[in-house]
């Protein structure tokens, strides 16, 4: 592998895994080989994925793009199908103009390792964020998991929690864990039990766990106003501060709030050390993560560590690396770690912003490390535009469960039962009880993820060059293609199949490459696995 002129004197190539640098400086400008696609960057761009063929600009020390769309999760890494890489350990600015790739930061590397994505990526992936060897707990994959987000709206209490597992485990959905969300505790920053509507927690958590259900609950960084915590906080200089020096107090979509300095390592002692005593006095499992958008943050704001805004959204992802129930909506770096990465959340619409986001935003989470995936809650959990809806479009829900149903983790808010009529209700335990089935794969590639740092939802160009324009349907392992359908009133749909022989899960049998066209009922989510691998 050859390397490039602008290497500074005195070095040489480092080679790594297969991987070879090529070039190294604060600015690149590339021409973009034949039929050439990247990855990366930000999730949200995810159905602008592969980049290269059309103008796309993301500046990553920024929030949102340029047409939209926030950089909830993203990682200064970009992928080719050439088995090109890009990386810098801080946020860059890249534009691709159709035949160039430019890229502006600091100390940004460009690398090659042999000439698909699969190849870039496993070698970039392990020189960069290689994988730590272990998954979030494996209860998180092994059934659905349920959430109070939709059901139970910012006021949840230890009666309806009880009674929502129960139904739930009535209607056929025995779930592996719930996560209460939001409001369960008296304010942000004093992370106990709101005595009130939770009067007794540890007897609650134990009847959770007799029914097979451990239980995680929702955290943020924030710290309520002028509250008791936020006196002691502001007191010990442990709260983030803004250019005037007071302390930085920012709205969100809950309110207004402080936030703690996460580069104060005794501001996360101070924070890790109330989630476990919540642990050890009330049998909890876990933490749902939520908040640490780079959004919150300044540039100018003033902190003990001197941290840029991505640097507090991954201090956050670090503190949740401690608890193997978790789950995370914000993130900057910290691929290949064992953190569960759920997308931002969605509306629910058929759309390229809801429904069409899912594959190839779940595609891209794995392209930046993140393997543990999550296509946030099934029907939408964009809580204005679900709770106001006049009715749940029931044939949307039931073709989101069934793609967050070959996902790592399926996860319920809105209680199928409730809304749903017999039909639709016994097509969403159809797409359950697939997932049911392939869970043995399912856990398998959730073991190899954590030791390899490869994808478990992977697109087709992974294992098969040429299909980096297919961004519906992906390949979960090697071996098998998932063709799931996202369009409103669709009975049938067209799946690429490359090289090979293929069975469907109808049984019928098809010889690759080649375009077939798939009747699809309501309760059919199209497969096909590789027959050669079939034992």
């Amino acid at each position: 592998m050859s390397t490039v002129d602008n290497i500074p004197a005195g070095d040489t190539p480092i080679v790594d895994s297969g991987w070879t640098l090529e070039q190294r400086s604060d600015r690149l400008s590339i021409e973009l080989e034949p039929n050439e696609g990247w990855w990366g960057g930000a999730v949200s761009d995810g159905g602008s994925m592969p980049f290269g063929a059309v103008s796309h600009s993301r500046n990553l020390a920024e929030p949102a793009g340029p047409d939209g769309g926030d950089a909830n999760q993203s990682s200064p890494f970009l992928v080719s199908s050439s088995g090109r890489t890009v990386w810098s350990d801080k946020p860059f600015t890249f534009t691709f103009d159709g035949e160039r790739l430019t890229v502006e930061g600091r100390g940004i590397e460009l690398g090659r390792a042999g000439s698909t994505l699969a190849e870039g990526y496993r070698a970039g992936s392990g020189r960069y964020f290689a994988a730590s060897g272990r998954p979030p707990a494996r209860e998180i994959f092994a059934a659905p998991e349920l959430c109070t987000w939709i059901e139970q709206p910012h006021l949840p209490t230890q009666d309806a929690v009880l009674r929502q597992v129960r139904e739930a485990i009535d209607a056929g959905i025995a779930p592996g864990v719930l996560i209460i969300d939001d409001n369960w505790a008296r304010d942000y920053g004093d992370w106990s039990f709101d005595g009130g509507r939770f009067p007794d927690p540890a007897a609650m958590v134990d009847e959770l766990h007799s029914l097979g259900c451990r239980l995680m609950l929702w955290v943020v960084p924030f710290v309520s106003p002028d509250s008791l915590q936020f006196r002691r906080l502001e007191k010990a200089g442990l709260l983030v501060r803004d250019a005037s020096g007071e302390p930085a107090i920012r709205k969100w979509w809950n309110g207004y709030s402080a936030m703690l300095d996460l580069s104060n390592p005794v501001a996360v002692s101070w924070y890790t050390d109330g989630l476990d005593r919540l642990i050890t006095e009330t049998g909890v499992d876990g933490f749902k993560f939520d908040a640490g958008d780079i959004t919150d943050y300044r540039p100018t704001d003033r902190s003990a560590g001197g941290f840029e805004p991505v640097d507090f959204s991954e201090a956050w992802a670090q503190i949740a690396e401690r608890y193997p129930f978790n789950e995370l909506r914000a993130c900057w770096r910290m691929g290949g770690r064992p953190l569960v990465q759920r997308l931002q959340d969605k509306p629910p619409s058929w759309g390229p912003d809801g429904l069409r986001s899912l594959v190839p935003e779940l595609i891209a989470q794995g392209l930046i490390g993140h393997a543990f995936t999550c296509p946030d809650l099934i029907g939408g959990g964009e809580i204005e535009a679900v709770t106001q809806a006049d009715a749940v479009d029931q044939e949307f829900f039931v073709r989101y469960a069934q793609i967050a149903a070959l996902s790592p983790i399926m996860q319920f808010s809105v209680s199928p039962h409730r809304v749903l009529d017999a039909d639709h209700q016994a097509a969403v335990l159809e797409a359950v009880a697939i997932r049911e089935a392939t869970i043995p794969l399912l856990s398998s590639l959730v073991d190899h993820a954590a030791l390899t740092g490869e994808p478990v939802v992977r697109h087709m160009a992974y294992h098969a060059p040429g299909l980096e324009s297919v961004n519906d349907q992906f390949f979960l392992g090697a071996d098998l293609i998932v063709a799931p359908v996202a369009d409103q009133g669709a009975r049938t749909r067209e799946v690429v199949l490359p090289e090979g022989h293929w069975r469907g899960d109808d049984g019928t049998e098809f010889i690759g490459p080649a375009k077939v066209t798939v009747e699809v009922t309501l309760a059919r989510l199209p497969r096909f696995e590789r027959v050669a691998a079939l034992a």
